[in-house]
This record gives structure tokens, C-alpha cells and sequence, in this order.
């Protein structure tokens, strides 16, 4: 008994100092710097058996090897110009009114999120948005916002957008194009309450006239080959889970064309690649999921199995939704879904879904509700724009409450109308 209760205490406390490092980042290191040693600490004690650890590293790996793809795939098309162009069409269909630019911004980072991942929207899109924003003399505060809320709240979609749709693509047992057809309707409201709420809070900035400066810029090549790469990519998603291959495969596959032609064209080098692919992230996800099985063997799994209620009806769905949002607000979104996947999907696709709606749209409540909002902040903050907490903790009592209610129904809707 007093074992049991050490290595429960054990798990509990590796699992704080993981998140703690991975949210404060003291000195600079990278969040593996904290987790592996965490990991190695409660494989050592006995903690969690090693057949566990190999289950989960076998669960983790084709994820892990699909994000490793993803990235080196967003960063190479940054490389051939996509973000470039997209700073350019924002500007061009934004006429110097903000209004239409808070649009436009939407438009690309709802879509950027959905094919390139949340990623792709923090550290490339938001540059480019601070940029193109700069450049007409808008205030940057709706359109840096944007951004942010929606590399979490527009990541629903597919299993490639978040890293925590492809835990929930694989425990919810659907296909690519069945997971992405009961997500597309709650994916739109999110949106739709993200927009109509941003755009009311940040209407005095939108209103606000822009400088008058020249809005002549150089024209910017479309990079057709990286847009078709990317579109045969997504369409290999759904072809692969099809015939019952890993998606993993495809988006390394995408990402292994662009890379041979970077290569070749000496526009990269193997090094700037696998920089790219960010291996201590890498290892930090599957470390951060060996600490959080052992935390859940030790009891929080069951505590969590009663908690959320059974069935898809819709106030069940709304209930799991509002239990995951708060989990990730006080844990981070990435442990919170690896904790809640397993007593979720023995109730099926729908509570699987709608764990997904509350861990990807509630983290835009707090900083550390995902790694994603911190490493927005930063970006931000490197760009000369101060995120206050005020402000950021208002915005997010503004949206996230109706968001998940929006996304719920909607879910629950979808799933009457297309059955689970």
C-alpha cells in the first residue's frame, strides 16, 4: 500500500515538474530537457512496468513520425514562398481597411492550420501577419489575436492539425475523410464565434484609420509546386487511411518531395532539415506520454473514467467537452488528452470528438492551456507586441465558453445527421 501510494506521488510530481518545465522554459532548454529525465525517473522506480513503456512508445511512434513529417513539411514550404504569398494576398484583399484584413487573417489561419498544422500558423503565419500588418499601418492586436486563437480553435478539422487530433484520430477507431466530415461542421462554428466575438472586442482597433504610406510591393511568385505537393499530400491522408496505411507515410511523403527538390536546388541542407523535424520536441512528446501513462495506472485514470459521464446525447457531449477544456487549462492540452482518451473512447467516436473540442478550444483561456499559445506569446512578444494577461484572460471568458458550445452542438449534429 505504501508503495503504491510512493509511486503514485512519484508520477504525480514528474508529471509537475515536466509541465512546469515545458511552460517556463527556465534558461532556455528545450521542454525535453525536463521530460526525458522525468520519464527515465518513473521507468526507473518501477513507476510503470517496461511493457507498458514499449505499448506506449508503439501507441506514440507513428504519431510522433507523422508529426516529424508535418513540420519539416510547413517549413519547406515557408522555404518556396507559401507564407510570403500569403502575406501578400492578405494585403492585396485588405485594401488598407483592417476590417477585411481581421478577414483575411482568418481565412489563412483557419486553412493553414487545418493542412499544415497549428504549428505552421504560430511560428510562420504570425510573422507574416505582424508584417503585412506593419506594412498598412493597422494596429496588429485583432489580427495577432487571430492567429493565436485560431491555431487552437481551427484545428478540429483534421487529424493533421493538432497534435492531439492524431491521439484522438487513432483511439476514435474513424477513417481520414470520416473524422474530417463529423469535425467540418464544428470546426465552422468555432470560427464563426471566434470571428463574431473578435471582431466585436477589437472594433475600436479596427476602426481606427491606417497610415497612409505606399502600398506598392514587390510581386511574389506563387509557389505552384509546394501548393500542389501540399494538396496531393492531403489527399493522400485520405487514400492511405483508406486502404488501412498510416497516414504517417503520406506526409512523408510530401515532405520527402520537397525535400529532395530543396535539396537538389541547393535551397536547404540535411542539417536545416532535421532541425526542422525538432527532435527534442519529438522526444518530449513521447516522454511526456510514458509520465502521464503512469499517472493515470496510479488512479487517475479511474478518477477520470468516473468523471465523465457516458453516452453521446448532447448535454453528455457538452459535459466531456467542458471537463477537457478544463483539464487542459490546468495541465496543458497534450496531457490532458492522453489522460482523457481511454475512459472517452470506451464510449465511442463522439465523447473521443468531443474530448478533441475541449482540449484544442480551451486552451485559449490561459497560457498554458497548450505549448502552442506560449509559443504565440513569444512571438509576439519578439515582434515588439505585449500580450497582457488582462487582455488575453478577457478575450478568452469572451470566446471559449460559446465556442464549445457552438462546436458541441455541432458535433452532436453531425453525428445524428452522418451517424457515428
Amino acid at each position: 500500500m505504501i508503495g503504491g501510494v510512493f509511486l503514485a506521488s512519484l508520477s504525480v510530481a514528474a508529471l509537475a515538474v515536466v509541465l512546469v518545465g515545458a511552460v517556463v522554459r527556465p534558461f532556455g532548454k528545450p521542454e525535453a530537457v525536463f521530460a526525458i529525465p522525468a520519464a527515465a525517473l518513473v521507468v526507473a522506480t518501477g513507476a510503470i512496468p517496461l511493457d507498458d513503456v514499449r505499448e506506449e512508445a508503439a501507441r506514440l511512434g507513428p504519431v510522433v513520425g507523422f508529426l516529424a513529417a508535418v513540420l519539416v513539411l510547413a517549413r519547406l514550404c515557408d522555404d518556396e514562398g507559401l507564407f510570403r504569398v500569403c502575406g501578400a494576398w492578405m494585403a492585396r484583399r485588405a485594401r488598407r481597411e483592417p476590417r477585411r484584413l481581421l478577414g483575411a487573417v482568418f481565412a489563412f489561419a483557419a486553412l493553414i492550420t487545418a493542412a499544415l498544422s497549428l504549428d505552421a500558423t504560430v511560428v510562420l503565419l504570425t510573422p507574416v501577419v505582424f508584417a503585412t500588418a506593419r506594412r498598412m499601418g493597422a494596429r496588429a492586436g485583432p489580427h495577432v489575436y487571430a492567429a493565436g486563437h485560431l491555431a487552437n480553435s481551427a484545428s478540429l478539422l483534421l487529424p493533421v492539425s493538432n497534435l492531439t487530433n492524431l491521439l484522438a484520430y487513432s483511439a476514435a477507431g474513424l477513417s481520414f475523410t470520416r473524422f474530417a466530415a463529423l469535425m467540418a461542421l464544428p470546426w465552422l462554428a468555432a470560427i464563426a464565434v471566434e470571428y463574431a466575438v473578435l471582431r466585436r472586442h477589437f472594433a475600436a482597433d479596427l476602426a481606427a484609420p491606417t497610415a497612409t504610406r505606399d502600398q506598392q510591393q514587390e510581386p511574389v511568385a506563387l509557389p505552384l509546386f509546394a501548393l500542389i505537393t501540399v494538396a496531393a499530400t492531403l489527399i493522400g491522408f485520405a487514400v492511405a487511411s483508406a486502404c488501412g496505411i498510416d497516414p504517417a507515410w503520406a506526409a512523408a511523403a510530401g515532405a520527402t518531395v520537397l525535400g529532395i527538390r530543396a535539396l537538389a536546388r541547393r535551397a536547404t541542407t540535411p542539417r536545416v532539415l532535421l532541425r526542422a523535424a525538432d527532435l527534442p520536441f519529438l522526444a518530449f512528446v513521447l516522454a511526456l506520454g510514458i509520465v502521464v501513462r503512469a499517472v493515470l495506472d496510479h488512479g487517475l485514470g479511474d478518477v477520470l473514467g468516473a468523471l465523465l459521464p457516458d453516452g453521446s446525447t448532447l448535454p453528455a457531449l457538452l459535459a466531456i467537452a467542458a471537463v477537457a477544456a478544463l483539464l487542459a487549462n490546468l495541465i496543458n492540452n497534450l496531457p490532458a488528452v492522453l489522460a482523457l482518451l481511454p475512459p472517452a473512447a470506451a464510449g465511442g467516436p463522439g465523447p473521443v470528438l468531443a474530448v478533441l473540442i475541449g482540449v484544442n478550444i480551451g486552451p485559449n483561456l490561459t497560457y498554458a492551456g497548450s505549448l502552442a499559445t506560449l509559443l504565440w506569446r513569444r512571438i509576439a512578444q519578439r515582434h515588439g507586441y505585449e500580450v497582457r494577461l488582462g487582455e488575453f484572460t478577457r478575450l478568452g471568458l469572451l470566446t471559449v465558453p460559446g465556442a464549445l458550445l457552438a462546436a458541441t452542438t455541432a458535433l452532436w449534429v453531425a453525428l445524428r445527421t452522418l451517424g457515428s
